[in-house]
């Protein structure tokens, strides 16, 4: 009868799309880009706080490719049981159904959005090379040497190339475009003095901003970080609407069952509120936000509204 009694509880609990032991194995986050960029940079520093609360292993794989739609994909195609997971930027979220033909994913239908992670504001940088101290002489310098400048991203409709398309429309400019595979590659080529200027995450370049390996003039927060209390906001260097965050989230394909989404979350919040990854995602320059999964629809709704006026004013194709 016992036997019986536990077949007919686990055939329910099967029935009813729940798993009585979750994790059982180990879980993969799936980084739609290539190593080195803030989005693999939080992933990997979450990892080891979510696997202690999890007590499986939580692996970090790297699939980059379309802006983050690869692996984006391939996550919105595996199974729903909280064993895939996607960690990804806000192109991935909000710009790519706007810019990618045929997208193989619908953002706000394929996933189960469990939270926004992080945001970090761009910093308006320049190889040391490039003759300008602030954004006043960039804009000048850029109006007298038009289409001369490269401007290097993390690819093709990230947050960096957007910003710095939503830069030339205001600012009466115009630049080269370069998309990089992620932000790792676009970096050490604006470091090396393979590229020009760029908007790139905070936490990305701060470091080699502090080095004079880069030249800071600008950031698109809504106010100046501590972290380079030296430079001004967007709007204070004399560009006004450029309020803009980076963000990277999580998520999982549509369908997870309740306890292995409340046990998701439970182990994200765990490892964003761990004083170790807090100072380790602070002292770069991300800002904590660990966001509820309703927070995170209704952000990403705004978004979504956000960026679609910004590319169909500035008619900004992938051609």
């Amino acid at each position: 009868m016992k036997k019986l009694f536990a077949a007919l509880v686990a055939g329910l609990l099967l029935a009813a799309g729940v798993h009585a032991a979750y994790p059982e194995k180990a879980i993969t986050i799936i980084v739609p880009f290539p190593p080195g960029g803030s989005t693999d940079m939080l992933a990997r520093i979450m990892t080891q706080k979510m696997q202690e609360k999890l007590g499986q292993p939580v692996i970090v794989e790297n699939k980059p490719g379309a802006t983050g739609a690869i692996g984006a994909t391939q996550v919105k195609r595996a199974a729903p049981d909280g064993y895939t997971l996607l960690c990804a930027s806000i192109a991935v979220w909000a710009v790519n159904p706007f810019l990618q033909k045929n997208l193989a994913y619908d953002a706000t239908k394929d996933f189960d959005l469990l939270t926004i992670a992080v945001r970090s504001p761009n910093v308006l940088v320049v190889n040391p090379n490039v003759p300008a101290k602030n954004v006043a002489e960039l804009i000048a310098y850029l109006k007298k040497n038009p289409e001369k400048l490269t401007f290097p991203s993390s690819g093709a409709g990230s947050s960096d190339h957007l910003t710095a398309a939503l830069f030339w429309q205001k600012t009466g400019t115009s630049g080269i475009h370069v998309p990089y595979k992620g932000g790792g590659p676009a970096i050490q080529d604006l470091v090396a003095g393979h590229a020009d200027v760029s908007f790139q995450n905070l936490n990305n370049i701060s470091a080699h901003v502090k080095a004079g390996k880069l030249r800071a003039l600008a950031m698109t927060g809504d106010k100046r970080s501590s972290l380079m209390p030296d430079v001004p906001t967007m709007a204070e260097a004399g560009v006004k609407d450029m309020v803009i965050w980076s963000w990277q989230a999580l998520a999982a394909p549509k369908g997870l069952p309740a306890n292995v989404k409340t046990a998701l979350l439970g182990a994200m919040s765990s490892a964003l509120k761990d004083p170790d990854v807090v100072k380790r995602l602070v002292d770069p320059g991300f800002e904590i936000w660990a966001s509820t999964p309703q927070e995170f629809a209704t952000y990403l709704d705004q978004e979504l509204a956000r960026w679609k006026q910004v590319i169909e004013t500035g008619r900004i194709t992938l051609d």
